[in-house]
């Protein structure tokens, strides 16, 4: 009895691969053994920059508050020692927004923790 082989699915299952890996430069995008490789790496560096995404928006929102407080004759590590102090609970997603969109908001808050 001749051998059984589901060529369709396995035809589905490269196409469905080589498909991943259009735009890659060269080989990387149509040849089998060598889009595999670049998929499966590409798929780790997804899932390490998902996690490294977070810390780079707490390093922005860090710059981005230090750059505010600087005119009003602090830094960033005082300022949010003084905001600790004072119990004042806003996180840096928040003070970063309003540093950038409502000054005059940021500036009460400073006002307040002097």
């Amino acid at each position: 009895m001749p051998r059984s082989v589901n060529h369709v699915a396995a035809r589905n299952r490269r196409k469905k691969l080589l498909k991943e890996t259009r735009g890659n430069f060269g080989a990387r995008s149509n040849v089998w053994t060598v889009a595999k490789n670049t998929r499966e790496k590409g798929l780790q560096y997804a899932y390490r920059d998902r996690k490294k995404k977070k810390g780079n928006f707490r390093a922005l929102w860090i710059q981005r508050i230090n750059a505010a407080v600087r005119p009003e004759g602090l830094n960033y590590s005082t300022f949010i020692n003084l905001l600790k102090e004072k119990n004042i609970e806003i996180n840096r997603k928040v003070l970063a927004d309003l540093a950038m969109n409502e000054p005059k908001a940021f500036k009460a808050i400073v006002k307040k923790v002097k």
